[in-house]
């Protein structure tokens, strides 16, 4: 390699990529899978030797990727400064090298980050529990533990009868959700915030930042350190395979669950969406206008949601319950959903230097509080 050749590593926390060449300033990389999965869609990567160079870095191989159809409209997600995450010039093509999407980018400094959204570091994960669980009120869990051994972080506050929980990556690669979080907490833990202090009132909360930890430090997309997508162990967790499902089941049988929450992010639909569960057994249409009457509040005071876009309804009795929010709203006969916020940018209301980004993520979060207070006021 010669000393005027671009560096590129992925040695650090949720890095992910696998360099196949380089030649200067240009790359031809590949995505690594999730261990012991097919999954393969998150990437994180590190660029130096970069300042003032017109960076080509090709990822190939992506017609095989968990979803190929995301890659179409995307922009890749880019930072000088780990802060603040803009996106690069990007593009897809199908027929070049099994599916490759190309990033170009012209790097003001020597060092670029590169990444398939905003990255949520286990670094910043601890220092979001540690200054919420300080905050007055707030009481920490440590739920249990990883495969990898890591804690599964629970935090508890308010002082109401409804029982709210809110919970995220489960899906690692989804950092939108963690940054979703982080707006939440800051509502709810800020004292002169008036909708946290009336929803700590009415509510005992109980928020799970990151459900895969194991997988977030790893690089993954989808799993957890075994290969195991949480969101599809909710009718039978086990110790072996997921124990973070098991764990948070567990704790929600200790307290009754009124009302949660299990956010993500879609890889494909340039929007932020609700899905429900339309096709649990038994399901009254009293049970099922708690979530439609939510829905309707939530899209009503935020112009970055909306109910147009999203995914298929299940018919009557065809739910699959092995996913969180049919399995809690079955269990606990409660409104539950899953909030998918998008990889691209919300077309509706798009904001081209960031697309969709961690700061409307965090607003997002705070909207759907407002939304919740609401929705137990009327």
């Amino acid at each position: 390699m010669s000393t005027t050749d671009i560096h590129i590593d992925c040695n650090f926390d949720s890095g992910n990529i696998e360099v196949l060449s380089i030649d200067g300033a240009d790359a031809k990389l590949a995505i690594r899978k999730d261990r012991q999965s097919e999954f393969a869609q998150w990437f994180h990567f590190r660029v130096s030797g970069a300042a003032d160079r017109a960076l080509e870095l090709k990822i190939t191989g992506l017609n095989d990727s968990a979803y190929p159809a995301g890659w179409l409209g995307y922009n890749a997600v880019v930072s000088e400064d780990r802060d603040w995450w803009g996106r690069a010039e990007t593009s897809f093509d199908k027929d070049e090298d099994g599916g490759t999407l190309t990033i170009r980018h012209s790097p003001a400094s020597d060092i670029a980050w590169f990444a398939y959204f905003a990255p949520y570091s286990m670094e910043r994960h601890h220092d979001l529990v540690t200054e919420a669980a300080a905050s007055e009120g707030v009481t920490y869990n440590c739920l249990g533990k990883t495969l990898d051994g890591q804690p599964l972080d629970c935090l508890s506050l308010g002082e109401g009868e409804k029982q709210v929980w809110l919970y995220a990556r489960q899906h690692p690669g989804e950092t939108q959700a963690e940054w979703w979080i982080e707006g939440a907490l800051e509502c709810l833990t800020d004292p002169s915030d008036s909708i946290g202090r009336a929803l700590r009132a009415k509510c005992r909360f109980h928020i799970v930042p990151n459900c895969n930890p194991d997988g977030s430090q790893r690089g993954h997309l989808r799993t957890n350190a075994v290969g195991t997508n949480l969101n599809r162990e909710w009718h039978e967790p086990s110790a072996d395979k997921s124990p973070e499902v098991l764990a948070i089941r567990n704790a929600m049988d200790a307290t009754g669950v009124d009302f949660a929450m299990d956010v993500h992010a879609d890889e494909a639909i340039p929007a932020a969406f609700l899905a429900g569960y339309e096709g649990i057994p038994g399901l009254t249409d009293e049970h099922y206008a708690h979530f439609t009457r939510y829905q309707a509040i939530l899209d009503r005071r935020t112009p970055d949601f909306q109910t147009e876009k999203g995914y298929p309804k299940a018919q009557p009795g065809k739910a699959n319950m092995s996913m969180s929010t049919t399995q809690v709203a079955h269990r606990f006969g409660c409104p539950a959903m899953t909030l998918e916020m998008p990889y691209k940018d919300n077309d509706d209301c798009p904001d081209p230097e960031q697309n969709w980004s961690p700061e409307r993520c965090r607003a997002l979060g705070r909207d759907c509080l407002a939304a919740l207070l609401e929705y137990l006021e009327s």
